[in-house]
């Protein structure tokens, strides 16, 4: 019994590639009472230490799960090592290499079926006297011990499958979100992002269309169709502009909610932050996801530095966007550089070759795509469909009177207006 407990010890502490989960709170106090039960002798043996031993292993167990086989399981899938990075970025592996991780996944799975029972007799063994019966107190205490379940797993399979779901699960934090920001402490997730279903956003079909089919063509690594219909060479940037309040940023966060069980993410960067975009992509460039780097409310103005940024990697610069990644702006602006008399009038020798620069900044967008206010009927319509979504029950002439009204009020039709329309008569503040 000790040698196996040993061999467990040893296989814990030898760990390489998931090197990583000796640290781990569970896996490291089942080696540290293991330990303690494969050395013991007779002399010197303290239930105490055995007992908070064994107590801090499942303290740290619950919280997550009651059996260790699955806990187990969760933390060799969680563990992003270097080998699932090598095996994302298609890197060669070593058959050293390989071998090392079956051995160690086979190690484990060997160390998840260690019952809670037979730890516990285990110690009452070793706290007992040589050929004598058990101390009636140490067999109570160790009955009383908590216990674990031992559900059935495989660990190799599961982490194979993992292995070859990298293109839609991605690794690091990029595995458990879909929507991210950029902050001074990096790439961080959003964990309740506002986000609409696109099912629930209504008009624009051919708007939504052209998006959806450039987001394919991102996913699938195949090239999108142009604006005359050609094969373009991939994916392509993409700037939506028009009127506010169109759904122009709620198109392309519905989108890349849609898409996330294929592959993609969305990272959000402030027009302030656009001089980061080639860290950001380096850092990215070994993620086997697809990414939308999302700028919402784009516009400049006067020289900025972020404006060169931007440029530099629209043109496919050394520090241009890869394969995974496009870049998809909103504005309210056709030309995103706001434009001042002054401008116009300033100093510089060849001013008409630095205003057509700024000008054309949108131009350099592989699509444009244009939210302009809907018509009448297209405001109507949009109501129509929300009101529905949201069960409200009333004439449609009146719906459609009433709206028209709101829409008076609120300084025109658009669908942000026919949403807070619905809204409003949801909770009976337009009556």
């Amino acid at each position: 019994m000790d040698k196996e407990y040993l061999k467990h010890v040893l296989d814990i502490r030898s760990l390489v590639v998931f090197a990583s989960l000796k640290e781990d709170p569970v896996i490291g106090g089942l080696c540290r009472l293991l330990q303690a039960l494969s050395g013991a002798s007779h002399k010197g043996n303290d239930p105490v230490r055995f007992t908070e031993l064994y107590a801090e292993i499942t303290k740290n167990l619950y919280p997550v799960t009651s059996d260790l086989g699955d806990y187990i399981r969760r933390a060799v899938l969680a563990d992003d090592n270097f080998y699932v990075e090598a095996v994302a970025c298609g890197d060669d592996i070593s058959d050293e290499i390989q071998d090392t991780v079956k051995r160690e996944l086979l190690n484990l799975q060997e160390l998840s079926g260690l019952s809670s029972r037979q730890i516990r007799g285990a110690v009452v063994e070793i706290l007992s006297k040589d050929g004598e019966d058990p101390d009636p107190l140490i067999r109570s205490a160790a009955d009383n011990l908590p216990s674990w379940k031992n559900g059935e797993s495989n660990l190799l399979r599961d982490f194979m499958n993992k292995l070859n779901d990298l293109d839609r699960t991605g690794y690091s934090i990029f595995a458990d979100n879909d929507f991210f920001r950029v902050t001074d402490e990096g790439i961080l997730p959003v964990s309740h992002p506002d986000v609409q279903p696109l099912s629930e956003l209504f008009g624009y079909s051919r708007q939504k269309e052209q998006i959806i089919r450039n987001t394919e063509a991102l996913l699938s690594g195949h090239p999108a169709s142009g604006r005359d219909g050609a094969a373009a060479s991939r994916a392509s940037n993409i700037l939506l502009y028009g009127d506010a309040g169109t759904g122009k940023s709620s198109t392309v966060k519905a989108i890349a909610l849609q898409y996330a069980s294929e592959g993609l993410r969305l990272i959000e960067i402030k027009k302030e932050q656009l001089h980061l975009i080639p860290s950001i992509l380096d850092e990215i460039s070994r993620q086997p996801l697809k990414f939308i780097l999302f700028v919402d409310d784009l516009s400049f103005s006067g020289n900025d530095d972020n404006f060169s940024a931007l440029k530099a990697t629209l043109e496919g610069s050394i520090t241009g966007r890869g394969d995974n990644a496009v870049i998809y702006a909103t504005s309210n602006r056709r030309h995103l550089v706001r434009e001042t008399h002054s401008d116009r009038e300033g100093d510089e020798l060849h001013i008409n070759d630095t205003l057509q620069e700024t000008m054309s900044l949108a131009a350099r967008f592989g699509l444009t795509i244009m939210f302009e206010n809907p018509d009448k009927d297209g405001y109507l319509e949009i109501v129509r469909e929300l009101a529905r979504l949201n069960g409200i029950d009333m004439d449609e002439d009146e719906l459609f009177r009433k709206a028209e009204s709101h829409a008076i009020r609120r300084n025109g039709r658009s669908p942000r207006t026919a949403k807070q329309f619905v809204e409003l008569l949801k909770v009976e503040l337009i009556r």
